[in-house]
């Protein structure tokens, strides 16, 4: 677990995000992420269902930081949000559910993060293609 929150709060820092502010969310995912490490060695995203997380490791997806994360700055799991615990939604795609469902939440930190920002096209094939 203790690595596992080093790693938020340092990712937290690179991206100008901030941890979700109410109770319980974020050592909710943290120990999540920490489980998935210890039993299948990576830190898989707990906040989604996969038929076999061992072949979901190998799409790589879905290890945290997301490729959504890495992409859009948007965090599906609420760990690395605004700080009004809202996920950032400004550089989603129309259609996104996380911008349906949230609207657009400006970028607090636009100089920050996105660090595979130039893989998005290549991101919404694969997620029109292979939804997880």
């Amino acid at each position: 677990m203790g690595r596992m929150r080093k790693f938020v709060d340092a990712y937290c820092r690179k991206t100008g995000t901030t941890v979700h502010p109410g109770e319980g969310v974020t050592e909710s995912v943290v120990l999540g992420l920490a489980h998935n490490m210890d039993t299948i060695g990576r830190p898989l995203c707990p906040c989604r269902f996969y038929p076999d997380k061992k072949e979901e490791i190998k799409h790589r997806t879905w290890v945290c930081a997301c490729e959504d994360m890495k992409i859009y700055k948007y965090c599906h799991c609420l760990l690395f949000v605004a700080e009004d615990g809202n996920p950032i939604t400004e550089y989603l795609p129309e259609g996104h559910e996380g911008r349906e469902i949230y609207g657009i939440v400006k970028d607090p930190t636009p100089d920050k993060g996105r660090e595979s920002r130039a893989k998005a096209e290549q991101r919404e094939i694969d997620r029109k293609e292979r939804p997880s």
